[in-house]
């Protein structure tokens, strides 16, 4: 809970700050990286600095945090904090990491806003950034117990022991312990960090779901190369695409992420577009693992079946379920896919029953408008739960 005397401090400034945080988390990357250059080159994405996306991420996970201090002083942000958290866990992220970013943050601010940071605006805003970075802290901390492992240290080595072609863009891997250490369990809907020692020598890290079910001695890992349009291509999805084959070994973290599947036996809806597709495949592989009987509707988007990435699995595991139902749209649906319907994804066209609880993965616009579209059904906020690859820019919607 933020302390009396700052509250009325960061509401008057909040708009000021809320104004120049573009500027201010602009500048506070370039001084980090001007300080720590080897974060950029072995722990943050390259391709989302480049582009901006991480400073978009970082400014509206402050500003988001400030707000519901003023807004729910108190409730804590659980949804939020969690995501971050995960996402930190699974790079590797330590609590004296922190104090390096407090550091360079503080001067980002400073210099940004100039005389308006007096002595009591500077202890407000480090009493929001210490409320944050702590409730990180702990959680993060509870992450690494839970996965076994020392602060920072989830990274293991696992040799690629199958490497199959699932899309013209979709790469699947399978992928076994090089050591004789069996692996830990998982939470369907969960992804592990591949970190990947690129020919300039970095070692970048993205995160990529499980797209198989636990229970196994290995894990499956799906990865589309990212093509970015005008834009430099993925780093490590081309990599991968390029290099990675059988017998090679990979460097790869404990699973983490809070999209995981709850247990019970209420009916689930699993809608997802694109490579959003393989959180949703070790749901419906575990589903079908434990003879599941929960309803189920499977909703999937993509631009033609050719591009669906496990298109045939996918509708063998719906199939394999006696409560689920499988749902395709196309935006060209060819003769392929019959059954399919054209264009978006149709919310309104689907048999939903109450009580739903919802899982979406798959770009942004998209998971937006289904959200919208459940929430216009009455589907409560709180029963709609998400994924996004790369820099949540979606902050505060859970």
């Amino acid at each position: 809970m933020l302390s009396e005397q700052s509250v009325p401090v960061v509401r008057a400034t909040l708009p000021a700050v809320g104004a120049a945080i573009g500027d201010i988390t602009e500048l506070f990357y370039r001084k980090l990286f001007e300080a720590h250059p080897e974060l950029l080159r072995d722990l943050f994405n390259r391709g989302n600095q480049a582009n901006g996306e991480q400073q978009k991420a970082l400014a509206g996970s402050i500003a988001a945090f400030a707000g519901m201090l003023l807004e729910r002083p108190d409730a804590r942000p659980d949804a939020m904090l969690s995501r971050i958290a995960h996402k930190h866990a699974s790079l590797g992220v330590t609590s004296d990491q922190y104090k390096i970013v407090h550091r360079h943050l503080f001067a980002a601010i400073a210099e940004v806003l100039g005389d308006a940071v007096t002595p009591e605006v500077a202890a407000a805003w480090d009493e929001v950034y210490w409320l944050m970075a702590n409730a990180l802290i702990a959680v993060e901390a509870r992450l690494y117990e839970e996965a076994g492992a020392a602060e920072g240290q989830i990274w293991r080595r696992m040799e690629i022991v199958e490497r199959r072609e699932e899309s013209p863009d979709a790469v699947s891997f399978v992928l076994r312990p090089a050591d004789d250490r069996p692996v830990r369990p998982f939470r369907p809907g969960q992804y592990v960090s591949v970190q990947s020692e690129l020919p300039d020598g970095s070692r970048q890290i993205r995160q990529y779901s499980l797209s198989s079910a636990p229970g196994r001695s290995d894990r499956r890992i799906t990865v589309k190369r990212v093509q970015a349009g005008g834009q430099p291509d993925g780093e490590v999805s081309s990599w991968l695409h390029a290099t990675a084959n059988e017998g090679d070994v990979l460097t790869v973290s404990e699973p983490f992420g809070d999209l995981a599947l709850a247990d019970g036996d209420g009916p689930l809806l699993l809608a997802s577009a694109g490579i959003g597709v393989t959180p949703m495949l070790a749901m419906l592989d575990h589903l079908a693992a434990t003879g599941s009987r929960r309803p189920v509707t499977v909703v999937h988007a993509d631009r033609t079946p050719a591009d669906h990435a496990h298109r045939r699995e996918q509708a063998e595991l719906a199939a394999a379920l006696p409560g689920a139902r499988l749902h395709l749209w196309y935006e060209e649906p060819g003769d392929e896919a019959p059954r399919a319907s054209a264009g978006r994804v149709d919310i309104d066209s689907l048999d939903l029953p109450d009580g739903l609880t919802v899982y979406l993965c798959g770009p942004v616009p998209f998971m937006r408008a289904v959200r919208g579209d459940l929430l216009r059904r009455g589907v409560p906020a709180a029963d709609i739960h998400y994924e996004v690859f790369g820099p949540d820019l979606w902050l505060g919607q859970r």
